[in-house]
């Protein structure tokens, strides 16, 4: 398969498409017609070792969450494999994102508190089930039309670069996502801006939790006084146009299927790999509630109607595209797998049925000497379990400290307590300075116009604060009445960053 205008693996690919840090997405038509999307792997990244691994298993890991109840993720249909290209398939649309929106056109404070909330909302669920995003900003919230936003590409940056991201590097992309969409309404809409810079703050020193409840609890000073996606959805749909399928592929939907030959196309996530939309386990079908699930409310945008990314379902009997067939092993159409079929061994059985025949082999006079041998054995896989998770702790803790980011200033902020002062006062004037979460060190210098004191200083950051107030007390006295302009440089880290605030002293 290597004229895209083809499509891959029965979806339909369109003419609309996007470079990012992985290859190249394609907004597609799944073959039960609804959108989805289509990711072509950059193949120079794919080729190095292990990479094809860990994203097959990225993808694994979000297919169980979804099918425990996770909502707030695009699903995943397929990772299938044609030649050296290999192919992300996705059961839902893929745009537009919220940088889409943001080239377009202001987004309301409404709906980007939304989009704030339900993106918090789905990296906390993630953090609790012992996984990160990797990569949060704005190429990677989706949204739907009716407003929801999703997240897309989780944990594909991390599996691409063989790295683990701590939970600090989601909150900071949060953090930076508030702050890209408060400063889009800053002149209109200055409440709810300075909203979004309070819960960005909030989430590198308290954790996203804290931010969405800021939103959540504050929304009053949103215009209109509450969160909604109304506006979010206009927009949406705003930029839906262009997931249409091209003509030659319009024209050739009215006509009969015939059979067409793509290459040797191969799933790469397995047997039992379950479609978003059937049913998986735990689920006891469509609409109806398996165990651990959320029944109604887990139908959300994420999982509206069926998301069966193949091509046209098999009959009773056969197995879909990259189904399971009878024997376990992947299909590909009727009668074509990827095992061979054959009776299962004596101890294949024995295997898949537990330990009852293997327990009557040794009864008897041997009897003890089997319960030594297995006790043995019992200890030296509690041995090696042990050592295996001092093994992983080690390595999260390696990762942790050397995926840590370079510091870097996000922003500047002069505040004076009062505008005026009388005689014989002290002003405090206090600045806030917004880094990227990285650790490192602020040097910064405090100038005062009316005498020629520079007050300096360093502050320590850390990994898990991004806001840091750096104090100064001035004194003034004599009778004058004078215009005092405090004025702060971060001369470190580059590039410089200055911003100043004026009062008034009267004597």
């Amino acid at each position: 398969m290597n004229n895209p205008e083809h499509g891959i693996a029965g979806f339909r690919l369109t003419e609309h498409t996007w470079m990012t840090e992985l290859g190249n997405w394609i907004d597609a038509i799944s073959p039960d017609g609804r959108r989805a999307g289509a990711l072509l792997f950059d193949a120079r990244r794919m080729g190095l070792p292990g990479v094809r691994e860990r994203v097959v298993a990225a993808v694994l890991t979000d297919q169980r969450l979804v099918l425990g109840g996770l909502t707030g993720l695009i699903p995943v249909a397929d990772v299938v494999a044609a030649g050296d290209q290999v192919w992300l398939l996705t059961g839902q649309a893929v745009s537009p994102t919220l940088a889409d929106l943001l080239t377009s056109a202001p987004i309301e404070p409404a709906g980007a508190a939304s989009a704030l909330v339900e993106t918090a909302q789905t990296l906390i669920a993630l953090h609790a089930a012992g996984v990160t995003h990797g990569s949060v900003h704005p190429g990677t919230v989706v949204v739907t039309s009716e407003g929801a936003a999703l997240l897309s590409e989780r944990g594909l940056s991390d599996a691409i670069r063989g790295l683990v991201s701590p939970p600090e590097r989601d909150a900071a992309g949060w953090a930076a996502l508030a702050r890209g969409l408060a400063a889009s309404f800053v002149a209109w809409a200055p409440q709810a801006a300075q909203l979004f810079e309070r819960a960005a703050g909030l989430a590198g020193t308290l954790g996203l939790a804290a931010a969405r409840g800021a939103l959540l609890a504050e929304q009053a000073s949103l215009p209109g006084g509450t969160i909604g996606r109304e506006g979010l959805a206009r927009a949406a749909r705003g930029r839906s146009a262009f997931a249409q399928p091209p003509a030659h592929a319009a024209a050739a939907a009215a006509l009969p299927a015939l059979p067409r030959d793509e290459g040797d196309i191969v799933t790469l996530l397995g047997p039992g790999r379950v479609w978003p939309g059937q049913p998986g386990p735990g689920q006891t079908g469509p609409g109806q509630t398996g165990p651990g699930q959320a029944g109604p409310a887990h139908a959300g945008p994420a999982h509206a109607g069926p998301a069966h990314a193949g091509p046209a379902h098999a009959g009773p009997g056969q197995a879909g595209p990259g189904q399971a067939g009878p024997s376990g092993a992947v299909q590909f159409g009727p009668g074509v797998g990827t095992q061979e079929q054959r009776p299962a061994t004596t101890a294949e059985q024995i295997w898949r049925s537990g330990r009852p025949e293997a327990d009557t082999v040794q009864r008897g006079a041997g009897g003890r000497r089997v319960k030594a041998a297995r006790s043995r054995r019992w200890r030296t896989i509690g041995s090696t379990a042990l050592f295996a998770v001092i093994m992983v702790g080690a390595i999260l803790a390696w990762f942790r400290l050397s995926d840590a980011p370079d510091l870097a200033i996000g922003s500047v902020d002069v505040k004076v307590a009062k505008k005026s002062y009388g005689c014989d006062a002290t002003a405090l004037v206090t600045g806030v300075v917004v880094t990227n979460g990285g650790s490192g060190v602020i040097t910064y210098e405090w100038h005062k116009n009316l005498d020629d004191e520079v007050v300096k200083g360093t502050v320590q950051t850390r990994s898990d604060q991004t806001s840091y107030q750096l104090p100064l007390r001035w004194s003034l006295n004599g009778k004058a009445t004078e215009k005092a302009t405090a004025t702060l440089r971060i001369v470190s880290p580059e590039p410089v960053r200055t911003d100043k605030v004026s009062f008034t002293y009267k004597c």
